[in-house]
């Protein structure tokens, strides 16, 4: 199993923008140094927590800063940007990455940049899916681009001229594309079927029960199988909130305690997510009482914290009711203290990783 990182990012809004950014730009720099294998990063306009407004201008800023890691949108939303835009500013940052690139779209999830952008009310997914498809298809084609749509249509007819370059959409570094990716929230995803028919890769999030987790499987299985394309756990990629510490009781503090960056993140997700009528992600069981998702209840169900062997011992307990899966995700989360937030990572990386491919080698070679 592979090590990668995803951030949203969510940060209290005390905290300075610039400082924030450093931040996020210091971990996945982190990341990139102790061997992580990708890193994620989110997109939300309108959020004063959650605060990389564009993946791509963030990915561009780490070019330079980084060596073997693969850095990702994770996502960008479709919705809110005109395809043509987003197929050039893509290309133009897998060319940077030399194809260290992966490409994760969303109908996005944060209603006011929903609501911003004008699409509130309107299919966000039927326009993903349109979207994506002029996407592709500038990527394949020739110019003039003639393409009509509900949601958008253009060409470069009227002013193409290729003798000196006018009206040409250069194409991504990797042929065809790059990896698409899309983010699985919802139990039993129908979303993850139509992604997989398509040849994209899933991301099981976070803040899903495991049972939930395990759901999307079967999906991804049946859409491959609708598809033509082999159903690989390697290919699926599972985000989960852990915390490692070289003491239990600082793991316990700092990983589930009211004053940690964990308690901090998920009352603000469960303040979104619940107001939007979407408490069922937190629940172990539909019928369990809204009353009955509490702040420790998600903490205690959904949060990984602990000494390394600890760790270990909750993570493969949860590959065994999720099924097998070929990348985590840690989820980076603010640093409340930088010095507990760059050793749980170091951790993660050096001393969790190795253990837990040991045990699943030997169970392997068991079986």
């Amino acid at each position: 199993m592979k090590l990668g990182m995803f951030t949203m990012p969510v940060h209290p809004q005390t905290r300075s923008y610039t400082e924030t950014l450093k931040e996020d730009r210091e971990a996945t720099i982190l990341a990139d140094r102790l061997g992580y294998c990708e890193a994620f990063f989110g997109e939300h306009l309108t959020d004063a927590c959650e605060t990389i407004t564009s993946p791509l201008a963030f990915i561009s800023s780490l070019v330079s800063d980084t060596k073997t890691i693969k850095l990702c949108t994770g996502t960008i939303n479709l919705p809110n940007h005109h395809p043509a835009q987003v197929a050039a500013e893509v290309a133009m940052v897998d060319h940077l990455l030399e194809g260290r690139f992966m490409f994760g779209i969303s109908p996005g999830g944060l209603r006011s940049d929903a609501e911003i952008f004008g699409n509130l009310d309107a299919d966000r997914t039927a326009m993903l899916v349109e979207s994506i498809d002029h996407i592709l298809a500038i990527w394949s084609g020739e110019p003039p681009y003639r393409r009509e749509g509900k949601y958008w249509s253009f060409s470069t007819e009227r002013t193409l001229a290729p003798a000196y370059g006018q009206g040409i959409m250069v194409k991504p570094y990797q042929a065809p594309h790059p990896p698409i990716v899309v983010t699985a929230v919802a139990p039993f995803s129908k979303g993850l079927v139509s992604a997989a028919e398509r040849g994209w890769l899933p991301i099981s999030a976070n803040f899903l029960q495991p049972a939930w987790v395990a759901s999307h499987w079967p999906k991804y299985k049946a859409g491959c199988e609708n598809g033509g394309h082999a159903a690989e756990a390697r290919n699926w990629r599972v985000a989960k909130s852990i915390f490692v510490a070289d003491d239990d009781k600082v793991a316990a503090r700092y990983g589930k305690g009211p004053e940690g960056p964990y308690s901090f993140y998920f009352r603000n997700l469960m303040a979104k997510l619940v107001a939007g009528g979407r408490s069922d992600l937190f629940k172990h069981d539909r019928g369990m009482a809204d009353s009955d998702v509490t702040l420790d209840y998600v903490l205690d169900s959904l949060v990984v914290a602990g000494s390394v062997s600890s760790v270990v011992d909750q993570l493969l307990a949860f590959r065994e009711k999720v099924g097998d899966f070929g990348t985590l995700l840690y989820c980076a989360h603010d640093w409340v203290d930088a010095g507990l937030g760059k050793r749980s990572m170091e951790l993660m990386a050096t001393k969790v990783m190795p253990e837990i491919n040991n045990a699943l080698g030997a169970s392997a070679e068991a079986a």
